[in-house]
């Protein structure tokens, strides 16, 4: 059968480099994606030329606009090197163009050395676009220390712990465990990675999925000595600031004492590595969610020094992802499908971005080379205006911002600051020898010890014996973290329940 009598529409893919060319050889080697029409690149050495049997054409700026189209054209943008600028110059083009359909394969952080695959290209979207291009990481290299390991990944259906777990599947652990408390995320990414692996995405790793809840103790102690896992990437929490205001206690016994109850899972079967997913919330954290992550913090550090010679309990903090669950970015999107308003809360709000693939990229390799005991801060760039963000996200959407959509400010809710800061001036911010990874140094020790600060918020989470009239009390329960956390506002005329 001739490439040209294939079902499916004709797809223009972009880019005749590693990428696309195993893309066009897995469309043209099965019968139902569509046919290949042709390469676009700005390569003159390739302009002309054939790739895969398919005409290479060039410059894209110059064809995209002269191309003869059909209703079902797609195209599929293949440079997993691409800038964020060349991206949106470019995906704009093709909109232009009349191309209904615009899908990306994974960014570089994503793709391990030439390892492409068409089942990893998916729709292009508004975080795609948005932020600063990604450094290009090595996967293989730098994951190399994982290989034949048992991983552990807490929070595996959200989307760190899943983009976690897309980007461990290529680097030949032996297994790899997807634990979690919600069932449905869990079982997607379960069925993901599954899928991915038989169309021959990474190696024949053990995949193996889990439901469990860290505030069990019991339950943690016993399934870590089961699973004998050499490497632990905690990436469970709940994040939700506004959300955690209204619920502190459940913040609180998740984020503090389910951390606890990991880490010391984690010492007692022998765990080699464990690596502390953290936010720039933890920093002076004015909210219960940032207190909570602060104390999570304080606990993994405290680990290292507990921990036998050879074992590396550590933390990496960064801030805001692009695209996450919760975040603002599928919230705009939310609202802009709806004809607006988009809800921005302050003129002036900024905050730190990375994008999802970017940031585990880091977490995994920090992994591999940070130190026990110390905190490392992933380098964000510069901030971003909400408002930008916005008006960025209204444009990709074909429409004109205050025009088209309007925007909306609806003013700071309890626990959000107007910027974020990375790093307290009790830290002092240390550059390593890796690209985009600094290491954080404190100049002062915390106070209250953390053992005694821990133990005043177990009453408020658990039924204590003497201090029943604490349990469940969030009034109190702030009272008691802003001992530990001065920064911490705390509202006024809060109920107790």
């Amino acid at each position: 059968m001739r490439n040209s009598d294939r079902e499916g529409g004709r797809i223009y893919i972009i880019g005749a480099g590693f990428a696309g060319r195993v893309i066009a050889r897995e469309i043209i080697g099965k019968a139902v994606f569509g046919t290949v029409v042709a390469f676009l690149d700005d390569d003159a050495d390739k302009i002309g030329d054939k790739v895969e049997g398919v005409p290479v054409l060039g410059p894209i700026r110059d064809v995209v606009n002269l191309l003869r189209r059909t209703p079902a054209d797609e195209a599929i943008i293949a440079i997993p090197s691409a800038s964020k600028e060349f991206l949106r110059e470019l995906y704009f083009m093709l909109k232009r163009a009349g191309f209904v359909r615009i899908r990306i394969v994974p960014g570089i952080a994503q793709i391990v050395e030439g390892d492409a695959h068409l089942i990893q290209a998916r729709e292009i979207e508004s975080q795609d676009l948005l932020g600063r291009s990604p450094v290009a990481i090595g996967l293989k290299k730098s994951l190399s220390y994982l290989r034949g390991k048992r991983v552990l990944i807490t929070g595996a259906g959200g989307s760190i712990g899943s983009e976690l777990a897309r980007q461990l599947l290529t680097a030949g652990v032996s297994r790899l465990y997807l634990f979690g408390h919600g069932e449905n995320s869990i079982y997607q990414i379960d069925r993901e990675l599954r899928l991915l692996r038989e169309e021959g995405v990474g190696e024949r790793t053990d995949i193996v999925p889990l439901i469990g809840d860290l505030k069990d103790a019991e339950y943690m102690r016993f399934i870590l000595g089961r699973l004998k896992a050499d490497a632990v990437f905690h990436a469970a929490a709940y994040k939700h600031v506004p959300m955690m205001e209204e619920n502190p206690v459940a913040a609180v016994h998740n984020n503090v004492l389910g951390t606890r109850n990991l880490v010391d899972a984690a010492l007692e079967a022998g765990v080699r590595r464990f690596v502390l997913v953290s936010t720039d919330k933890a920093v002076d954290p004015v909210s219960v969610y940032g207190a909570s992550k602060l104390f999570a913090e304080r606990i993994v550090v405290d680990a290292a020094g507990r921990a036998a010679p050879g074992r590396e309990f550590m933390v990496v903090r960064f801030g805001n992802v692009l695209g996450s669950r919760g975040s603002i970015v599928p919230l705009f999107r939310r609202q802009i499908e709806k004809g607006g308003p988009v809800t921005v809360t302050h003129p002036e709000a900024s905050r730190y971005f990375m994008t999802i693939p970017e940031a585990c990229s880091l977490v995994l390799k920090t992994g591999g080379v940070g130190r026990s005991g110390q905190t490392y801060l992933l380098d964000m760039g510069e901030p971003v205006r909400i408002r930008d963000l916005a008006e960025q996200m209204i444009r990709f959407y074909g429409y004109e911002p205050g025009k088209d959509i309007k925007i909306d400010y609806i003013g700071l809710r309890h626990g959000e600051r107007v910027e974020e800061r990375l790093y307290s001036p009790d830290e002092v911010l240390v550059p390593t020898e890796y690209p985009r990874i600094n290491r954080l140094e404190r100049r002062t020790k915390e106070s209250p010890p953390l053992s005694e600060a821990i133990g005043g918020l177990e009453p408020f989470c658990l039924p204590v014996s003497g201090r029943e009239e604490d349990y469940r009390n969030r009034r109190r329960l702030r009272a008691v973290l802003k001992k530990s956390v001065p920064t911490l506002i705390v509202p006024e005329n809060e109920s107790e329940y």
